[in-house]
């Protein structure tokens, strides 16, 4: 079926390539993701291969995601389902049992996303949803303050793999020129699991008295035995690698790793018309000086400012929408059904998007384009108390949020070169970034329905920060390449080996940083 043991450590070995430049083009840099590719894989047809893997890889990804997303985020559900008045949480209590779930689910991302190449992915991320839905499932016995809060201490711990894991096991496959449409699929079940949320928890809340129990305990428990359920599945769909891919053929794995290889750099004009040209392969061997130079990369600190400045407003969505609808005067059951339209609208405008931010080869302009827009949603919501308007308001925020999302992720992925330095960097940016998601969980307080304008406001700061931060990344990575297209044109590359260039990942002279 799916999973297939990993072939022998040549696959971990840096390779490098000299192949013949045929088109000279006047010096001039070339920056494609299969530039010169050899004449054994002209034949193949990359469209026919991408969407092989498109059918194999993103419906079981988005399946997965759809569930974390699902039962990390079902507790603003049950919320509104009478859980803090069953529990006699006060306010404080509730945002505390938010705010921790992110603090585990930060600090476990890295060793999750290093156990990830190591374990196979199908048997890492399984796994990790075995743990997480049993949490869950647990979470609808709980009696207490103190029961809730361990049991979403435990679900951030089993969480943490999971999307980290998704965003970088893509990295394996995809190139960077077209990650963010792939991102973007199987991100964008997370708005289908907030349409899905509410249609759910609605169904589910009709269960109060069954066994005994109330309503929004059958919410945690049939949700996680969902996700136990899945996860056993998932063990025989997921594949691991490319190169040991069984529904592609042995020149299709060829044609995937070799692009994947070589993405990124770019080629000078040689000597001579037909000189040899070098191409500098991606380092996949482990060693710890790449994760160390994944915690010492600049670029990731000034990414995370970016990241949060659309994950703060994204988490403050998904777990206080329905709060923030009731609140405008609807009962119960409308409050839920009125969140729907807004996750499936966000999902088309993810999707579209990203196609868009591909196709062009461009992130910044659509990032902080759409931050704008959410910057304006906001401001709607803090300037009229007309619930129509207010609902006008977080609608926009939430369309334009969740294209930015897979934008930043894919940004930051596209910019860091060797596998594991990658593999560190993007479960940093999603682990610290997501305490984001703790600072969100306590914007929004009792005290300040219906208009919440502190924990709007606190969103539309946050935003401020995160477009000052990508203007910076744009300006920066622009500067660095044109620096080192003068580099190259000094003959710069020739001062190192390609072993030397490989190690160097992104800050190799051959690097192009996309923008």
């Amino acid at each position: 079926m799916g999973s297939s043991t990993p072939e022998s450590e040549e696959k971990n070995e840096i390779q490098v390539e000299r192949i013949q430049n045929v088109a000279d083009k006047g010096g001039v840099l070339e920056n494609q993701p299969a530039a010169g590719l050899p004449a054994e894989f002209a034949h193949l047809d990359e469209k026919k291969i991408l969407r092989k893997m498109d059918l194999r890889l993103i419906p079981v990804l988005a399946v997965l995601y759809l569930l974390s997303f699902l039962d990390r985020g079902n507790i603003g559900n049950a919320n509104i389902e009478g859980l803090s008045d069953d529990l006699h949480l006060t306010p404080d209590q509730y945002n505390w049992c938010l705010t921790v779930f992110f603090f585990t689910y930060a600090a476990f991302e890295v060793p999750s996303n290093l156990m990830l190449k190591k374990l196979r992915p199908s048997r890492w991320l399984p796994t990790i949803m075995v743990a997480w839905g049993v949490v869950m499932t647990l979470m609808g016995i709980v009696r207490n303050y103190h029961g809730l809060l361990a049991t979403r201490i435990f679900l951030g711990v089993a969480e943490a793999g999971l999307f980290p894991g998704v965003a970088y096991y893509l990295t394996m496959w995809y190139c960077r020129h077209e990650i963010q449409l792939r991102q973007a699929m199987f991100f964008s079940a997370a708005s289908v699991a907030g349409a899905f949320s509410g249609l759910l928890a609605f169904a589910i809340s009709k269960m109060h008295g069954v066994g005994g129990l109330e309503g929004w305990r059958w919410i945690f428990i049939l949700e996680g035995l969902l996700t136990v359920i899945v996860a056993c599945v998932s063990f025989f769909l997921l594949y691991d690698f490319p190169e040991t891919a069984s529904f592609l053929t042995e020149e299709e794995r060829a044609f995937v790793v070799y692009r994947l290889k070589y993405q990124g750099q770019v080629a000078g004009k040689g000597a001579t018309n037909g000189a040899a040209v070098t191409k500098v392969a991606e380092s996949e061997e482990f060693q710890w000086k790449y994760v160390w130079q994944a915690f010492t990369d600049w670029q990731i600190y000034v990414n995370l400012f970016v990241y949060w400045g659309v994950v703060c407003p994204l988490y403050g969505i998904s777990l206080f929408l329905p709060t923030i609808i009731k609140d405008l005067n609807y009962k119960n059951s409308t409050a839920q059904l009125m969140t729907v339209p807004i996750y499936i609208v966000a999902s088309i405008l993810a999707v579209f998007s990203a196609f868009l931010s591909d196709k062009v080869g461009k992130r910044s302009p659509f990032i902080i384009s759409l931050m704008c827009v959410m910057a304006a949603g906001f401001g709607m919501c803090i300037g009229s108390n007309n619930p129509k308007v207010v609902y006008g308001g977080v609608f926009i925020v939430a369309c334009a949020l969740y294209p930015a999302f897979p934008g930043v992720i894919a940004w930051l992925s596209n910019n860091l070169a060797g596998s594991y330095k990658r593999s560190v960097g993007m479960a940093l940016q999603i682990g610290i970034g997501n305490l984001g998601g703790a600072m969100a969980s306590n914007f929004y307080r009792k005290k300040d329905k219906p208009r919440f304008i502190l924990g709007h406001a606190l969103e539309l700061g946050f935003i401020g920060v995160g477009i000052v931060a990508a203007i910076i990344l744009l300006l920066s990575y622009r500067r660095i390449n044109h620096d080192r297209d003068r580099k190259i044109r000094e003959g710069a590359d020739r001062l190192h080996t390609e072993e030397e260039l490989a190690a160097m990942g992104d800050k190799a002279v051959t690097f192009r940083y996309m923008y």
